[in-house]
């Protein structure tokens, strides 16, 4: 298991080993001694989601007010995503910045970015299946999203499918009205660099 950090400081990519024959294939795909050398303290499992997206389904931007915020390991057994990682803690050298990672059934790598980073990804083929390991559960009251299109971050999603088909965003509506980045950070929607820091330091 192999743990390189994006360019987004508290995110990473985790390519595991695969030890396939005949029968099929067996990899870990978290792993607790590992996640803690890499990152700096271990993820504490309060829930697991998964989602099904068609082709072109667009998720995101998301993030967690902090404290506690909520943490997200990322992986995708069945299909094919773009994985994206944004900076969103405000006085955040790298504010802004966003990094990507294509999540598939064939390198089975997975995501792994800390709490204050938004998260966002779009389906590249049918069916295409996302499991999340998260540090908190799910607070609909501490939840925010920014407009994944936002011109302001310019995210480069993919505009082809796997099969090689076009591709064309489908947002939700709650997704469609989220505000972009400059508005999230007037409104005060947004973590800071100090409140992440100090939750984190309480891991430790």
């Amino acid at each position: 298991m192999q743990f390189r950090e994006l360019s987004v400081p508290g995110a990473f990519e985790i390519t595991p080993v695969q030890h396939g024959d005949p029968r099929g294939v067996f990899l870990e795909w978290f792993k607790t001694g590992p996640f803690t050398e890499a990152v700096g303290h271990p993820l504490d499992l309060a829930q697991a989601n998964l989602s099904v997206s068609a082709a072109g389904v667009l998720r995101g931007i998301h993030v967690a007010d902090v404290p506690p915020g909520q943490a997200k390991y990322v992986a995708c057994p069945r299909g094919a995503i773009l994985d994206v990682v944004v900076d969103l803690r405000v006085g955040s050298p790298t504010f802004g910045r966003w990094d990507s990672v294509l999540l598939d059934d064939v390198d089975r790598r997975a995501v792994y970015l800390g709490e204050g980073l938004g998260h966002a990804f779009m389906s590249l083929q049918d069916a295409s299946t996302v499991m999340y390991l998260c540090s908190t559960g799910y607070d609909p009251g501490a939840e925010h999203g920014i407009h994944p299109l936002d011109p302001a971050i310019g995210i480069d999603w993919p505009t082809t499918a796997r099969d090689g088909s076009p591709l064309s965003p489908q947002l939700s509506d709650k997704d469609t009205a989220a505000p972009t980045l400059v508005e999230a950070e007037q409104q005060g929607l947004l973590p800071t660099l100090d409140a992440v820091n100090a939750y984190l330091a309480s891991l430790r």
